[in-house]
């Protein structure tokens, strides 16, 4: 029934070219921002566990820092057991020669015994990374090799190979929680990539699929604002019948 009160078909029309001017909205949005999800608005539950998954994977920045530092420390330990167990190597050779020498023979040794067990105290002294020093504790007992004034009857290869029992004991455990931070590092590495992942597969679009909808909803957008121009003529139509 044609009527002048009720344009029943503009009514419809300009429901179905709402709708498409909504659907291409979002579909714009997700073109511009790259996600299906990018606020509450568009999926209150999905924003919330990606939101909560963010976090974590942002939390994951401070357990590798906290990591990486405690692997540095125990790094700079490691090298300076590198130079430490080089000395001793060469303070067991003088030990022989000290054991086996009187004189002034004896005396040079002793100097360049001493002068080692100096450097070997400057190297645990110095193996400090931002204020922690890992062989302090485990090397105490070398303080006396260290001292740089042993006589020569302490200057033995007895004391020299007690004291390298000592550092490799030290550097085996050592060497063995290098190890274990690394694992740590690198399953903190992955965990995130997986967080990270996994928040993509949640929010992200896909790209391609917009791209295609967005030349649909455009198409329907034009077509649909011609049938709301046809639907609006409609009256027109009906006055042509009273001339």
């Amino acid at each position: 029934m044609a009527s002048v009160n009720t344009n029943y078909g503009a009514a419809i029309a300009l429901q179905n070219l709402n709708k498409t001017n909504s659907e291409l909205e979002r579909t714009q949005n997700r073109i511009n921002t790259g996600m299906k999800v990018s606020s509450a608005k568009d999926s209150g539950a999905i924003f919330a566990i990606a939101t909560s998954q963010r976090a974590t994977a942002s939390s994951q920045d401070a357990v590798r820092s906290g990591l990486q530092r405690t692997q540095s420390i125990t790094d700079v330990a490691l090298a300076a057991g590198d130079t430490i167990t080089t000395a001793l190597e060469e303070m067991k050779g003088l030990a022989v020669s000290i054991a086996g020498s009187t004189g002034a023979a004896q005396t040079a040794y002793l100097a360049e015994f001493n002068a080692l067990g100096t450097e070997i105290g400057s190297a645990i002294t110095g193996a400090s990374f931002d204020g922690v020093n890992s062989l302090t504790t485990p090397l105490t007992s070398l303080s006396t090799i260290t001292a740089g004034n042993l006589a020569a009857g302490a200057a033995t290869t007895a004391a020299v190979d007690t004291a390298i029992t000592t550092v490799t004991g030290a550097l085996s455990t050592l060497g063995t929680q290098s190890k274990s931070l690394g694992r740590q590092i690198t399953f903190v590495n992955k965990l995130q990539d997986a967080l990270e992942a996994g928040v993509g597969n949640l929010v992200d679009a896909d790209l391609a699929k917009e791209s295609a909808k967005l030349t649909a909803l455009q198409t329907k957008q034009q077509l649909g604002v011609q049938a709301l121009s046809i639907a609006n003529s409609s009256s027109q139509t009906l006055l042509s019948l009273f001339r």
